[in-house]
């Protein structure tokens, strides 16, 4: 049978969980940015979207 998982002395563990923490330490930069810069206009739709359902509502209570 043979050896399919390479040489042992040559694994590092540890390099894997480094870029794993380097990528969770980046994430949260590129999301908050993101957040930030829609933030005005994602209050712009959800305030659209509020007073089309009110506008909606007062249309079939008054039909």
């Amino acid at each position: 049978m043979a050896n399919t998982q390479g040489p042992q002395g040559n694994h590092d563990p540890a390099g894997s969980t480094q870029m794993f923490r380097a990528f969770v330490d980046e994430a949260p930069a590129g999301r908050q940015a993101a957040a930030t810069g829609g933030g005005p206009r994602i209050g712009l739709i959800v305030g659209i979207a509020a007073v089309a359902i009110i506008a909606a509502v007062a249309w079939l209570a008054l039909k």
